[in-house]
């Protein structure tokens, strides 16, 4: 029996016995995300018992580990009384993540049950663009003056930390809250207590601003390997942080929905186990229906053609050879690009300098690939077909490589996500310009 199988059991007897202690007991041992995944699979009774026996910390870290739904299925269960104290146990970021999933209706209910700090902390997070940095952040933090005392300065933190996510940073404000600094709690710590904060600030710090795309605060927190990173707004006022656990998320939704779009499908707005059929079908069809427009024009191209495929039947042998190869290689192409954009290895001006290297390298496997076709093309042909598809296959592996490397770069142009330039739109456009490419070389030489 797996682990958890044998908690859950051991979980379930408890509660069927009204152990409570025990149960509290065992609850104490067992990691947040680990219960979170308990509660979903358990019946409406013993749900509602283990909940209720969990402390209210921990009952508000569970709560933010389960999926969206689930939460909603929770609070339903829950009196007004409880529901007002798990929220507000919740962290402001997590709060507002959550109340973003929910219907108008439904926020405005709970927001009544917040206490007017809590309410007050969440709708300014709710004020933010939904992909933005300020929808992620948490305005819990800590803040020191520059001219405070180094013993001042321990003191507050103190008496501010203990409610916070991280104290691992503190950060120095000047007297209209402008951020001047972040420095790390240990110099803090280390520093004769006699001395100001100003004499330990070195005045290197990097922020981002709250309108920012989340993404990019993912991308700075893994360039400069930071633990929290302040967030001010357009006039460098200090507003919250955000931290290494939350872009975590992040990036994981962000690689979902690449993943999502380089199989042409609308990214999904909860996962696939709580996504229904019209949600999945609503996602694919949009997609699959406009990629037939692209394959009907591929169709015309060899109905154009029909009376040359009649005249040398060898020609419809390597349409599915020449065309696979071509859509294979522009999405390998296309694959490396809208990563290294991605990940930030490639930048928008450096489109040219891709364009060309991917000439040489597209150059180089259409001849390689080209010559190794030449004598399959020579055994079903003769010379002539041997010579089609060697050009052709160098040419198609050419400008298969250059349509999968110019795609991403267009559209980051646009301000559209490059993973859109999925494989199967590639593949798809490929196929069109491979057999146009193909039956106009062949025409030439036949």
């Amino acid at each position: 029996m797996k682990e958890q199988d044998r908690v859950k059991a051991e979980v379930k007897e408890l509660l069927s016995t009204r152990e409570w202690a025990k149960t509290r007991e065992l609850l104490r041992d067992i990691p947040a995300p680990d219960i979170a995944d308990l509660l979903p699979d358990m019946d409406k009774t013993d749900r509602m018992l283990l909940f209720s026996l969990l402390p209210r910390q921990l009952a508000a870290e569970v709560f933010s580990y389960l999926e969206s739904r689930k939460k909603d299925d929770l609070l339903k269960e829950l009196t007004d009384e409880e529901t007002r104290r798990l929220l507000a146990e919740l962290s402001p970021d997590d709060r507002a993540e959550f109340f973003e999933e929910l219907p108008g209706l439904a926020t405005q209910r709970l927001l009544n049950l917040l206490n007017p700090r809590d309410r007050r902390k969440t709708l300014q997070l709710l004020g933010f663009p939904q992909e933005s940095v300020g929808r992620l952040m948490s305005p819990d933090y800590v803040a020191v003056k520059a001219e405070w005392a180094i013993d001042h300065a321990l003191r507050h933190i103190r008496k501010k930390g203990k409610d916070n996510e991280t104290i691992n940073v503190i950060y120095v404000v000047d007297p209209s809250w402008k951020l001047i600094d972040a420095l790390e709690l240990r110099r803090f710590i280390l520093a004769p207590t006699e001395q100001t904060v100003e004499q330990i600030m070195d005045h290197n710090f990097v922020c981002i601003t709250a309108l920012e795309d989340r993404e990019e605060a993912v991308r700075m927190i893994q360039h400069y390997d930071l633990v929290a990173l302040p967030v001010v707004d357009s006039e460098g006022i200090l507003l919250g942080t955000v931290t290494v656990d939350d872009v975590l998320d992040v990036a994981e939704e962000e690689a979902t929905e690449d993943f999502h779009r380089a199989a042409a499908v609308a990214p999904l707005k909860m996962s696939y186990r709580e996504s229904g059929f019209w949600s999945l079908y609503r996602k694919r069809i949009g997609w699959l229906a406009a990629l037939i427009v692209v394959n009907i024009a591929s169709g015309h191209v060899i109905a154009r053609h029909e009376e040359l495929l009649l005249s040398s039947i060898a020609l419809s042998f390597f349409i599915p050879l020449l065309i696979a190869t071509g859509g294979n290689a522009g999405a390998q192409s296309a694959t490396l690009i809208i990563r290294a954009i991605a990940t930030g290895d490639l930048r928008a001006d450096q489109w040219l300098w891709a364009v060309g290297k991917e000439l040489l390298v597209g150059l180089g496997l259409g001849v390689t690939l080209g010559l190794a076709t030449w004598f399959l093309g020579f055994y079903r042909g003769g010379f002539d077909m041997a010579i089609i598809i060697l050009l052709t296959m160098t040419a198609i592996v050419l400008v298969s490589n250059l349509i999968g490397v110019g795609l991403p770069f267009l559209l980051n142009k646009l301000k559209l996500d490059p993973a859109v330039a999925s494989s199967p739109l590639i593949t798809t456009v490929v196929d069109f310009v491979g057999l146009t490419i193909y039956f106009s070389i062949a025409v030439q030489i036949l």
